[in-house]
Protein backbone atom coordinates (compact mmCIF):
# COMPACT_ATOMS: atom_id res chain seq x y z
CA UNK A 1 0.00 0.00 0.00
CA UNK A 2 2.88 2.35 0.81
CA UNK A 3 4.44 1.55 -2.57
CA UNK A 4 1.18 2.51 -4.28
CA UNK A 5 1.08 5.80 -2.38
CA UNK A 6 4.69 6.60 -3.25
CA UNK A 7 3.99 5.84 -6.90
CA UNK A 8 0.97 8.13 -6.90
CA UNK A 9 2.92 10.85 -5.10
CA UNK A 10 5.47 10.81 -7.91
CA UNK A 11 2.93 11.41 -10.63
CA UNK A 12 2.88 14.67 -12.58
CA UNK A 13 0.08 16.16 -10.51
CA UNK A 14 1.80 15.40 -7.20
CA UNK A 15 -0.51 16.10 -4.30
CA UNK A 16 -3.60 16.20 -6.52
CA UNK A 17 -2.88 12.62 -7.60
CA UNK A 18 -2.92 11.43 -4.00
CA UNK A 19 -6.16 13.24 -3.04
CA UNK A 20 -8.78 14.19 -5.60
CA UNK A 21 -6.83 12.37 -8.29
CA UNK A 22 -7.15 9.03 -6.53
CA UNK A 23 -10.88 9.58 -6.24
CA UNK A 24 -11.14 10.18 -9.98
CA UNK A 25 -8.97 7.12 -10.62
CA UNK A 26 -11.25 4.92 -8.53
CA UNK A 27 -14.31 6.48 -10.14
CA UNK A 28 -13.01 5.63 -13.61
CA UNK A 29 -12.11 2.05 -12.71
CA UNK A 30 -15.46 1.36 -11.02
CA UNK A 31 -17.33 3.04 -13.87
CA UNK A 32 -15.80 0.64 -16.38
CA UNK A 33 -17.21 -2.26 -14.40
CA UNK A 34 -20.53 -0.97 -13.08
CA UNK A 35 -21.30 2.25 -14.95
CA UNK A 36 -20.88 5.89 -13.96
CA UNK A 37 -24.03 6.32 -11.82
CA UNK A 38 -23.24 3.40 -9.51
CA UNK A 39 -19.53 4.28 -9.38
CA UNK A 40 -20.27 7.90 -8.43
CA UNK A 41 -22.70 6.83 -5.70
CA UNK A 42 -20.30 4.27 -4.27
CA UNK A 43 -17.41 6.75 -4.23
CA UNK A 44 -19.66 9.29 -2.49
CA UNK A 45 -20.48 6.77 0.26
CA UNK A 46 -16.80 5.90 0.64
CA UNK A 47 -16.06 9.61 0.95
CA UNK A 48 -18.76 10.05 3.61
CA UNK A 49 -17.28 7.18 5.63
CA UNK A 50 -13.77 8.62 5.50
CA UNK A 51 -14.94 12.16 6.27
CA UNK A 52 -16.50 10.77 9.44
CA UNK A 53 -13.01 9.69 10.50
CA UNK A 54 -11.54 12.99 9.31
CA UNK A 55 -13.94 15.19 11.28
CA UNK A 56 -13.65 13.05 14.42
CA UNK A 57 -9.85 13.16 14.27
CA UNK A 58 -9.93 16.95 13.93
CA UNK A 59 -12.34 17.16 16.87
CA UNK A 60 -9.80 15.30 19.00
CA UNK A 61 -7.00 17.62 17.89
CA UNK A 62 -5.20 15.12 15.66
CA UNK A 63 -3.33 16.16 12.52
CA UNK A 64 -4.93 14.17 9.72
CA UNK A 65 -4.59 13.97 5.95
CA UNK A 66 -7.43 14.05 3.44
CA UNK A 67 -8.88 10.73 2.17
CA UNK A 68 -6.91 8.67 -0.34
CA UNK A 69 -8.63 6.18 -2.66
CA UNK A 70 -7.28 2.97 -4.20
CA UNK A 71 -9.54 0.92 -6.53
CA UNK A 72 -10.76 -2.37 -4.99
CA UNK A 73 -8.97 -1.56 -1.72
CA UNK A 74 -11.17 1.32 -0.58
CA UNK A 75 -10.12 4.56 1.04
CA UNK A 76 -8.43 5.75 4.19
CA UNK A 77 -7.17 8.85 5.94
CA UNK A 78 -3.63 9.24 7.18
CA UNK A 79 -3.36 10.04 10.87
CA UNK A 80 -0.21 12.13 11.09
CA UNK A 81 -0.70 12.27 14.87
CA UNK A 82 -1.43 8.93 16.50
CA UNK A 83 -4.07 8.74 19.27
CA UNK A 84 -2.60 8.96 22.76
CA UNK A 85 -5.20 6.64 24.29
CA UNK A 86 -7.68 3.99 23.23
CA UNK A 87 -10.69 6.25 23.83
CA UNK A 88 -9.47 8.65 21.15
CA UNK A 89 -8.75 5.74 18.81
CA UNK A 90 -12.23 4.27 19.34
CA UNK A 91 -13.88 7.68 18.89
CA UNK A 92 -12.18 8.28 15.54
CA UNK A 93 -12.83 4.71 14.40
CA UNK A 94 -16.53 4.76 15.33
CA UNK A 95 -17.18 8.00 13.44
CA UNK A 96 -16.51 6.43 10.04
CA UNK A 97 -19.15 3.66 10.20
CA UNK A 98 -21.63 6.00 11.90
CA UNK A 99 -21.44 8.71 9.23
CA UNK A 100 -21.18 6.08 6.51
CA UNK A 101 -24.29 4.31 7.76
CA UNK A 102 -26.28 7.55 7.91
CA UNK A 103 -25.25 8.33 4.31
CA UNK A 104 -26.16 4.81 3.11
CA UNK A 105 -29.56 4.95 4.85
CA UNK A 106 -30.30 8.33 3.22
CA UNK A 107 -29.58 6.76 -0.19
CA UNK A 108 -31.77 3.78 0.79
CA UNK A 109 -34.69 6.04 1.73
CA UNK A 110 -34.18 8.01 -1.48
CA UNK A 111 -34.28 4.75 -3.43
CA UNK A 112 -37.49 3.61 -1.75
CA UNK A 113 -39.11 7.00 -2.30
CA UNK A 114 -38.23 7.06 -6.01
CA UNK A 115 -38.54 3.28 -6.51
CA UNK A 116 -34.96 3.23 -7.85
CA UNK A 117 -33.13 -0.09 -7.89
CA UNK A 118 -29.92 1.77 -8.73
CA UNK A 119 -30.10 3.76 -5.49
CA UNK A 120 -30.96 0.61 -3.55
CA UNK A 121 -27.89 -1.09 -5.04
CA UNK A 122 -25.70 1.86 -4.06
CA UNK A 123 -27.13 1.83 -0.54
CA UNK A 124 -26.51 -1.92 -0.28
CA UNK A 125 -22.86 -1.41 -1.24
CA UNK A 126 -22.53 1.29 1.42
CA UNK A 127 -24.27 -0.75 4.11
CA UNK A 128 -22.13 -3.81 3.38
CA UNK A 129 -18.97 -1.69 3.33
CA UNK A 130 -19.68 -0.33 6.81
CA UNK A 131 -20.70 -3.75 8.13
CA UNK A 132 -17.49 -5.32 6.85
CA UNK A 133 -15.46 -2.54 8.46
CA UNK A 134 -16.99 -3.43 11.83
CA UNK A 135 -15.33 -6.85 11.92
CA UNK A 136 -13.58 -6.89 15.33
CA UNK A 137 -10.13 -7.09 13.80
CA UNK A 138 -7.48 -4.39 13.55
CA UNK A 139 -6.71 -2.49 11.33
CA UNK A 140 -10.44 -2.43 10.42
CA UNK A 141 -12.62 0.09 12.25
CA UNK A 142 -14.23 -2.67 14.30
CA UNK A 143 -10.84 -3.70 15.67
CA UNK A 144 -10.01 -0.14 16.66
CA UNK A 145 -13.39 0.26 18.35
CA UNK A 146 -13.34 -3.04 20.25
CA UNK A 147 -9.79 -2.37 21.42
CA UNK A 148 -11.42 -0.20 24.08
CA UNK A 149 -12.73 -3.46 25.58
CA UNK A 150 -9.50 -5.39 25.01
CA UNK A 151 -7.16 -6.09 22.08
CA UNK A 152 -7.89 -9.76 22.75
CA UNK A 153 -11.27 -9.24 21.10
CA UNK A 154 -9.34 -9.28 17.81
CA UNK A 155 -8.84 -13.01 18.31
CA UNK A 156 -12.61 -13.39 17.80
CA UNK A 157 -12.44 -11.52 14.51
CA UNK A 158 -9.81 -13.85 13.03
CA UNK A 159 -12.12 -16.87 12.51
CA UNK A 160 -14.78 -14.57 11.03
CA UNK A 161 -12.31 -13.26 8.47
CA UNK A 162 -11.07 -16.78 7.76
CA UNK A 163 -14.65 -17.96 7.16
CA UNK A 164 -15.18 -15.08 4.72
CA UNK A 165 -11.95 -15.96 2.91
CA UNK A 166 -13.06 -19.58 2.53
CA UNK A 167 -16.65 -18.70 1.55
CA UNK A 168 -15.77 -15.97 -0.94
CA UNK A 169 -12.04 -15.49 -1.55
CA UNK A 170 -10.98 -12.06 -2.74
CA UNK A 171 -7.76 -10.02 -2.96
CA UNK A 172 -9.22 -7.42 -0.57
CA UNK A 173 -9.90 -10.03 2.13
CA UNK A 174 -6.42 -11.45 1.64
CA UNK A 175 -4.95 -7.97 1.99
CA UNK A 176 -6.89 -7.41 5.22
CA UNK A 177 -5.66 -10.77 6.52
CA UNK A 178 -2.04 -9.83 5.79
CA UNK A 179 -2.31 -6.46 7.52
CA UNK A 180 -4.19 -7.93 10.48
CA UNK A 181 -1.67 -10.70 11.20
CA UNK A 182 0.77 -8.49 13.21
CA UNK A 183 -2.21 -7.18 15.19
CA UNK A 184 -3.29 -10.74 15.99
CA UNK A 185 0.19 -11.47 17.30
CA UNK A 186 -0.08 -8.31 19.41
CA UNK A 187 -3.46 -9.45 20.77
CA UNK A 188 -2.07 -12.91 21.59
CA UNK A 189 0.83 -11.40 23.53
CA UNK A 190 -1.25 -8.65 25.13
CA UNK A 191 -0.42 -8.10 28.79
CA UNK A 192 -3.02 -5.87 30.48
CA UNK A 193 -0.62 -5.23 33.38
CA UNK A 194 2.22 -3.87 31.24
CA UNK A 195 2.75 -0.15 32.07
CA UNK A 196 2.45 0.98 28.43
CA UNK A 197 -0.81 -0.98 28.04
CA UNK A 198 -2.21 0.40 31.29
CA UNK A 199 -1.44 3.94 30.10
CA UNK A 200 -3.03 3.43 26.68
CA UNK A 201 -5.92 1.03 27.33
CA UNK A 202 -7.07 1.98 30.83
CA UNK A 203 -10.68 3.14 30.44
CA UNK A 204 -13.63 3.57 32.85
CA UNK A 205 -16.07 0.66 32.80
CA UNK A 206 -18.94 2.97 31.83
CA UNK A 207 -17.04 4.12 28.74
CA UNK A 208 -16.34 0.50 27.79
CA UNK A 209 -20.04 -0.33 28.14
CA UNK A 210 -21.10 2.70 26.08
CA UNK A 211 -18.79 1.88 23.19
CA UNK A 212 -19.58 -1.83 23.43
CA UNK A 213 -23.33 -1.17 23.29
CA UNK A 214 -23.00 1.28 20.39
CA UNK A 215 -20.79 -1.16 18.50
CA UNK A 216 -23.21 -4.05 18.93
CA UNK A 217 -26.25 -1.90 18.07
CA UNK A 218 -24.65 -0.51 14.90
CA UNK A 219 -23.43 -3.95 13.82
CA UNK A 220 -26.86 -5.50 14.36
CA UNK A 221 -28.60 -2.65 12.51
CA UNK A 222 -26.24 -2.91 9.55
CA UNK A 223 -26.61 -6.70 9.43
CA UNK A 224 -30.40 -6.41 9.30
CA UNK A 225 -30.40 -3.58 6.77
CA UNK A 226 -27.84 -5.30 4.53
CA UNK A 227 -29.92 -8.47 4.53
CA UNK A 228 -33.19 -6.61 3.85
CA UNK A 229 -31.80 -4.57 0.95
CA UNK A 230 -30.15 -7.67 -0.49
CA UNK A 231 -33.50 -9.44 -0.43
CA UNK A 232 -35.18 -6.48 -2.13
CA UNK A 233 -32.59 -6.50 -4.91
CA UNK A 234 -32.76 -10.30 -5.23
CA UNK A 235 -36.50 -10.06 -5.73
CA UNK A 236 -36.21 -7.63 -8.64
CA UNK A 237 -37.71 -9.25 -11.68
CA UNK A 238 -39.38 -12.09 -9.80
CA UNK A 239 -43.09 -12.71 -10.54
CA UNK A 240 -45.37 -11.42 -7.79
Amino acid sequence: MKILLLALAGLKFGKLATTGGTMLLSLGVYAMLWGWPFAAGFIALLFAHEMGHFIAARQRGLNVGVPTFIPFVGAWIELKDQPLDVRTEAYVAMAGPLVGTVAAVIVYLWGRWTDSNLLLAISYAGLFLNLFNLLPLSPLDGGRITAILSPRVWLLGAPLLLAMLIYRPSPVLLLVAIFSFPQLVKAWKYDPQAPENVAYYQTPVQTKLEYGALYLALTAYLAVMTYEVHEMLSGVGRPH
